[in-house]
């Protein structure tokens, strides 16, 4: 219940990111094979012969999950045991944080002909797997009536033709948040004991970042505190920063009147590649940042070396979630006075985009009918309402209660089953990094509540948020963004940590649009938006 949201993104978000399907169906005779994808027969969420009446397959899958994940062993993962029996699967999970090392391992098992059956992927490179025969064609499987929970709940029709690629409909988007829930997150404890107020622009933001480095706000005596810290997986520079928004730079994409604008090629990422160079220099910012994998940023936060951190999810601070911002706290630093507040000194103007469909799910082109279809059953109870609450919550009757529409948590179960088993729900939560069952009709009752939650949704709920370009963009045939973004990268860094200083970021950028294909790409990005909005958008390629 921590930071599933925050794999989105990130990753995703990420991002991000169900209802209940039948039981088991009795009926059968026990000869009738598995359905064949696309039939249409699994379209309750289970087969059309009982699990227990059709052949056992063992599933492999490759997810991400949050740093701190771990699947415990037997029966109690107590997700895999239900998946298991209602389904008659073996199902292995094999999940890793969002970063270069999931990335690289899932290539590793491309190139040993070992590609699970369904697997998770950032946009660039499932474009390559499409492209080089890693995916499956998903014409005639992803359905309303082989998915009916992933399409009542969470995707519609129209959204799957802006995710095709090298003309085919090969990926598909997980369901995703439509409230990201993204927030920055200050110390309170520490600007009372600083006598400082939260801060509402941008400037007030810097002066505290100083404060919280130099003012020993934890009254240790020690100089062993920063201001901030982000994560950069050791290769890009983090979108986390407040400098984006400082300049008018918001999440990947964003439209401006009738120009599409690709925010990290943007002329105007010399300015924000200016000032975050200026908060290292001023020794504000956590050194490690670059290097962080996500996840590591929030423990940092944690231990108490940080007093900002960005974070994402309805209940990443809240006082009865054992495994967020607030709990961990207090627990590690052993400071009960210690309290998170959320803020965004960019509240009134706009902090970040409304969101849009994010990174795709993918079959494997190896898998067989019968595992393709299966691993679809399976996928869309989790996106149903009774594997939604399962992942989420733990189980009816132990780790929660319901009453008709309400759900009430018993934490003390939850804490022993579910956080202290390694806090493995946050890995079947991929295809649902979804903060809430609002979708289903269901309230989350929960007594343990306090006023500063509620004050916490209501700091974020007022946040103005800004239009996206509102569709999903693909390239083509041989456009690589993927080796444009990489180079990018290369760059940026580049400018922060060897020239320190963005001069050279107008050459820099000429490379990306032209070596890179930048222009060609971005111009075609600009073309899909124009159909989807019905009016023209034409990429600022200017200067």
């Amino acid at each position: 219940m921590k930071r599933s949201s925050a794999l989105l993104a990130s990753l995703t978000a990420v991002a991000v990111l169900a209802t209940a399907c039948s039981g088991n169906n009795n009926n059968g005779n026990g000869n009738e094979a598995s359905p064949a994808p696309g039939s249409g027969s699994s379209a309750s969420g289970s087969p059309s012969a009982s699990a227990a009446q059709t052949e056992k397959l063992k599933l492999n899958w490759y997810v991400i999950a949050s740093a701190d994940a771990q699947l415990p062993k037997g029966d109690a993962d107590f997700v895999k045991k239900a998946i298991d029996e209602k389904f008659n699967v073996d199902l292995v999970v094999d999940y890793m944080p969002l970063g270069t090392d999931f990335q690289n391992k899932f290539n590793s098992l491309v190139a040993s002909n070992d590609i699970p059956d369904v697997f998770f992927s950032e946009g660039i490179p499932s474009n390559q797997y499409i492209k080089d025969g890693v995916a499956r064609e998903m014409t005639g499987l992803v359905t309303p009536e082989n998915m009916p929970n992933y399409f009542k709940y969470w995707i519609t029709e129209e959204e799957l033709p802006k995710y095709q690629v090298q003309g085919k409909f090969a990926r598909a988007p997980i369901p995703y948040e439509k409230n990201y829930y993204r927030s920055y997150y200050i110390r309170q404890d520490w600007l009372d004991k600083l006598g400082l107020s939260v801060p509402k622009s941008y400037d007030e933001m810097v002066e505290v970042m100083k404060a919280f480095t130099t003012g020993d706000p934890d009254g240790n005596g020690k100089n062993d505190t920063y201001g901030f810290s982000a994560y950069g997986n050791g290769t890009n520079m983090s979108l986390e920063f407040p400098t984006y928004v400082k300049n008018g730079l918001f999440g990947d994409f964003m439209v401006e009147g009738d120009q599409f604008i690709d925010t990290r090629t943007d002329p105007r990422m010399q300015q924000v590649l200016t000032d975050t160079r200026a908060l290292l220099d001023l020794g504000v910012v956590d050194p490690d940042w670059l290097l962080n994998k996500n996840g590591q940023q929030l423990e940092k936060a944690e231990q108490g070396k940080v007093g900002i951190v960005l974070g994402f999810g309805k209940n990443l601070a809240f006082d009865n979630n054992p495994e967020g911002l607030q709990a961990k706290t207090k627990e590690i630093t052993k400071v009960e006075t210690a309290n998170w507040a959320a803020f965004d000194p960019f509240a009134e103007t706009g902090t970040y985009l409304t969101p849009v469909p994010g990174n795709p799910f993918l079959f494997s082109s190896k898998s067989s009918d019968e595992e393709i279809d299966r691993s679809m059953q399976i996928l869309d109870w989790l996106a149903g309402e009774e594997g939604f609450l399962m992942t989420h919550y733990g189980r009816e009757g132990t780790e929660f209660t319901r009453d008709g529409s309400t759900i009430a948590l018993n934490q003390e179960a939850f804490k022993t089953n579910v956080t202290d088993q390694g806090n493995f729900l946050s890995v079947y939560q991929w295809f649902t990094p979804i903060s809430g069952p609002e979708a289903f009709g269901i309230e989350v009752f929960d007594p343990n509540v306090t006023e500063r939650d509620k004050q916490i949704l209501e700091t974020i709920n007022s946040y103005k948020l800004v239009d996206s370009v509102g569709t999903s963009m693909v390239v083509k045939e041989g456009m690589d963004l993927a080796a444009l973004r990489k180079r990018m990268n290369e760059l940026q860094v580049k400018v922060l940590y060897d020239d320190k200083n963005a001069d050279n970021w107008p050459k820099y950028r000429e490379e990306l649009m032209t070596k890179y294909q930048g222009k060609e790409i971005f111009d075609y990005y600009a073309q899909q938006v124009s159909e989807a909005r019905g009016t023209t958008i034409t990429f600022n390629s200017g200067s």
